[in-house]
């Protein structure tokens, strides 16, 4: 059942890490509960939910929390839970009456997890903004692109979900361990700002220590190092090496072709120029393909570049079985694994409100009151 069975999350429906975090949670054996709007949010991506890939495994319950009726009815779904995930503004849940001290009179012992872009205090907390925005402030983004290029978005993983999305689930499973001592829940404060700059840790080591230049694509980890950079291949794929250490880059180096001396030099500077043109060279006389054969699996730290198309098809990912089909969907398989409580199989996304009456029944109305909140607009 996974070893997050019986834990119980309340996830105020919004987009982006709220939803990733809750889907970890949900992944792992949480009972995760959405409480969708009653009209339509224009929340995401307009998709068939089976595509939400971020809101599988939990049930929907629709409420117009901007009511009275709907305000109780969420907070008595609350009154039983352990968390509480929301990704508003600040101030905007208070405002709902639903904030963490209007959740917390009533339930004392509930992690209240706010995920904001900025945090819930500072100049910028009230701002919008995205993911972009988000690692602009953190060093992240002027770190990432090509040397003489702009910086490059990479994708929304180091704001949204590096730095949110998994730091918020990693501050509410902390506030649950500390509930098991003070037996009171707390608020985590998960700001994407803090995280991305968490992530950046090592980074303002090296920086510090003067061991990462200015500029894009100069260092040992931004492309930068010709041994840790993505080639094109013969037949105009490409394929990723990574072999930083000397022991690795002497195998590359052997399979390649490379003459000794860039073995002998291969942390001299001077040298990369020459070092990445024959490496380039090198890996342009074969097709991607004719590469995984020749280096996949070696110690030269090499692996394809793959699509998201292919990689699910790739002999190590179906031998682990690091992807699923949910309801015709190829998806990522909940991660990480465990070896005495995995959890069940993802289920598909619920259409919002798929669950109110289960979900208003749970939390003791009955059928004559379910069916007033219905004739109210209060549920849907």
């Amino acid at each position: 059942m996974g070893p997050l069975n019986g834990l119980r999350v309340i996830e105020l429906a919004g987009i982006g890490p709220g939803p990733m975090c809750a889907m970890l949670l949900a992944d792992l054996g949480a009972d995760v509960v959405r409480i969708d709007r009653t009209e339509d949010s224009g929340l995401g991506v307009p998709m068939a939910p089976r595509f939400a890939v971020n809101s599988r495994s939990r049930r929907s319950i629709s409420l117009d929390t901007k009511s009275a009726a709907g305000r109780e009815a969420a907070l008595r779904l609350i009154d039983g839970a352990d968390v509480l995930i929301e990704g508003f503004r600040p101030g905007v849940a208070e405002r709902l009456g639903l904030g963490p001290a209007d959740c917390q009179a009533r339930n004392p012992r509930l992690v209240y997890g706010r995920m904001t872009g900025f945090g819930q205090s500072g100049p910028l907390a009230e701002a919008a903004g995205h993911d972009i925005n988000y690692i602009a402030l953190t060093g992240a983004l002027d770190a990432i692109g090509a040397a003489g290029a702009k910086p490059l978005p990479p994708l929304n993983l180091v704001g949204d979900y590096g730095g949110g999305a998994l730091y918020l689930a990693f501050g509410i499973m902390s506030a649950l361990f500390e509930r098991q001592r003070s037996g009171r829940g707390q608020v985590v404060d998960a700001a994407m700002v803090d995280g991305a700059a968490s992530l950046m840790s090592i980074f303002y080591g090296l920086h510090a220590a003067g061991h990462w230049a200015g500029g894009r694509g100069a260092n040992l980890l931004d492309g930068g190092a010709p041994f840790y950079d993505s080639y094109e291949t013969a037949d105009g794929r490409h394929v990723a090496l990574g072999a930083l250490e000397p022991k690795f880059f002497a195998q590359l180096a052997a399979r390649l072709g490379l003459d000794a001396r860039f073995v002998r030099g291969q942390y001299e500077r001077s040298l990369w120029p020459e070092m990445r043109a024959a490496i380039a060279a090198a890996v342009k006389t074969r097709t991607r393909d004719a590469w995984c054969a020749e280096l996949e699996g070696s110690d030269a730290c090499f692996a394809p570049v793959l699509s998201i198309a292919e990689a699910p098809q790739h002999p190590h990912a179906r031998a682990r079985g690091a992807f699923v089909s949910v309801d015709g969907v190829v998806q990522p398989a909940p991660a990480p694994r465990f070896d005495r409580c995995p959890p069940e199989p993802p289920r598909p996304a619920p259409k919002p409100g798929e669950h109110t009456d289960e979900l208003l029944a749970e939390a003791g109305y009955g059928a004559a009151e379910v069916a007033a909140l219905r004739a109210a607009g209060a549920a849907r």
